[in-house]
């Protein structure tokens, strides 16, 4: 299983670019650009990353995101995931990025855009992986300043194929940016959103109904509404589930107590993503990894995660192609 799993062609559709800064490239820049941390060493950090829910994870995302301050940041950040990326067999990404927490902090959205977009572009050229990428309001934040920083973002908008929402869920309903949404999706954005993790159901349905979602991010209390599920089943909704990131915010107090195989034994799309795998305990192939065995999943249970993620990437359909005859012939070697 182990060595199927590293083989595996993997499509990443739920990532936080800033949630791959990794504590030793976080004090490097640090130093770089002569920030102060509240850590006193990398140790520290890591010791820190015991959370009690999501707003406890993301108060040390923030204070990390400080010392991201120039494209060169941007770039390493970026290509250090990318590097990860290659060595997780990762042939496809789908990357979100926050642009309200750096401009907010006076960091130009040009800065943010020139460094990630050309870590993106140096990393198809050189390691043949593809990527699209997702810009996501922050949802503690108001519906006016999303508006502004859609934007802001107008004149990058043929370097991202799409809007989502993330940042704080509970009391911050799907409907509070319905009007930023309905702009983009007018302007011929895709839209996903953050649903359904720590909020309850019918955010699910909110972000479906209100804000037009191709895909789920987590999803996984959606098991809650049994009317929800027969439409995640029947429209076949991708659910971009992060197994090991639920664990870490207590969304399941343990990995043998997720809903994994419970949503794919109801029939939903549901893939396998890392979202902050920096803060979070993996990348995608860890993630992978542990599930299955938390989980006991076979091989066919692998295959059919990795070809939901082509058919829920927005890749088209040629690429999609490719990429499942990439999973054909890893199937013929490994599943039997």
């Amino acid at each position: 299983m182990e060595e199927a799993i590293r083989a595996l062609p993997k499509i990443e559709l739920h990532l936080h670019i800033e949630g791959s800064l990794e504590p030793e490239l976080m004090f490097a820049l640090a130093e770089r650009n002569g920030v102060e941390l509240p850590y006193a060493s990398v140790e520290e950090v890591r010791a820190a990353y015991d959370f009690n829910d999501l707003q406890s994870f993301l108060d040390i995302y923030y204070a990390g995101a400080q010392v991201l301050l120039k494209a060169q940041d941007f770039y390493d950040m970026t290509w250090a995931y990318l590097e990860q990326c290659r060595a997780d067999k990762v042939r496809h990404t789908e990357i979100f990025f926050d642009p309200q927490t750096h401009t907010d902090r006076g960091v130009g959205f040009d800065v943010v855009m020139e460094g990630i977009t050309g870590a993106l572009k140096d990393g198809k050229e050189q390691l043949g992986i593809s990527s699209h990428l997702i810009l996501c309001f922050l949802r503690h934040l108001s519906a006016d300043a999303a508006m502004a920083t859609y934007e802001q973002a107008l004149p990058w908008r043929e370097h991202f194929i799409g809007v989502g929402l993330d940042s704080s869920e509970q009391g911050h309903p799907p409907e509070k940016f319905r009007a930023v949404f309905e702009r983009a999706l007018a302007d011929g954005f895709l839209t996903v959103a953050h649903a359904g993790e720590e909020g309850p159901p019918d955010y699910i349905t909110q972000a479906l109904d209100l804000l037009k979602v191709r895909r789920i991010d987590h999803g996984v209390r959606c098991l809650e509404d049994p009317l929800l599920v027969r439409r995640l089943q029947k429209e076949q909704i991708p659910l971009t589930v992060c197994p090991l990131s639920n664990v870490k915010l207590r969304v399941f107090d343990r990995l043998e107590d997720h809903n994994l195989k419970t949503l794919m034994d109801a029939n939903l799309c549901v893939t396998i993503n890392s979202d902050d795998p920096a803060y979070f305990g993996g990348y995608i192939g860890q993630n992978y990894l542990e599930t299955a065995e938390a989980l006991d999943l076979s091989l066919e249970d692998i295959e059919a995660l990795a070809r939901n993620a082509v058919k829920a990437s927005f890749l088209d359909e040629g690429d999609r192609e490719d990429l499942q005859i990439q999973i054909d012939d890893w199937a013929e070697r490994y599943v039997i």
